[in-house]
């Protein structure tokens, strides 16, 4: 039977936890409606070898290429094969598992007749939210793109730094076209860009757990300053090209009314 659902798990370097996360999904009753890709971003561990000895879907990437490219990987493989709603989410340990339903449930969802959003951010600022701890300068960065998000787009997103998303097929197909998605830190800048192409973007509340191995990409000093200075750019530079159309604004954006869907 054809399912609806493609989970996306960017994966690399991940052999100490991927292994025991998708054997949570596979026992679960998420499998009924949702398939699994995997995508093996060059990881030089043992993370290819857990992911084949499951029943899931593995693709490999020849070099690493970053997370950003991982996710645009999933989200051209879910456009070939027609399904209708994505989850992003992390294998890492990171996300928990009973999001995935949640996630679901909600894109699935009308209120009175509005349509079904477009894109769901889970949240480890909302109530009911289960999150751990983060860094004064993660606080201090998420504090910073909040701000912006409102200032520039009107929208009051609590955690803009959030991976754990769920995307209709206007989002996801929008983002597996070429020049329509940042290969290297989707973060803010991607929410300034689909809530000024008129996408109905909602949070949820999440659940969140510490990453118990491996290493996050604002790990240190220079990663994060190196990632703030990029990503203020990049957000500044989304709010430039479909706010003020500085830069060319694709034929097929929502706020042309010309997005192609299913």
């Amino acid at each position: 039977m054809k399912k609806d659902v493609l989970i996306i798990i960017p994966a690399y370097n991940e052999e100490d936890s991927i292994g025991t996360f998708l054997d949570t999904i596979l026992s679960s009753d998420i499998t009924k409606y949702a398939d699994i890709v995997v995508i093996n971003d060059a990881s030089d561990d043992r993370t290819a070898e857990i992911v084949r000895s499951k029943q899931v879907t593995l693709i490999h990437h020849p070099y690493n290429l970053g997370y950003g490219t991982a996710l645009q990987t999933g989200y051209k493989y879910a456009v070939l094969h027609h399904y209708q709603y994505v989850i992003q989410i992390d294998g890492d340990g990171q996300h928990d598992v009973c999001n995935i339903p949640r996630i679901y449930e909600h894109l699935r969802s009308r209120n009175g007749a509005s349509a079904s959003p477009d894109m769901i951010i889970c949240s480890r600022f909302l109530k009911n939210s289960v999150s751990f701890s983060i860094s004064f300068f993660k606080k201090l960065a998420i504090l910073f793109f909040r701000k912006f998000i409102k200032l520039t787009s009107g929208q009051n997103i609590t955690d803009p730094t959030s991976g754990l998303q769920g995307l209709s097929y206007p989002v996801f197909s929008y983002y597996a076209t070429y020049g329509n998605f940042d290969n290297n830190y989707p973060d803010a800048n991607m929410i300034v860009q689909m809530s000024l192409l008129g996408f109905c973007i909602q949070e949820i509340p999440a659940v969140m757990h510490e990453r118990k191995s491996g290493k996050s990409m604002h790990f240190g000093i220079i990663e994060p300053v190196f990632y703030m200075f990029v990503m203020i750019f990049s957000t500044c530079n989304a709010y430039l090209r479909y706010k003020w159309h500085i830069y060319p604004t694709p034929k097929n954006s929502r706020g042309d009314a010309n997005l192609e869907t299913k």
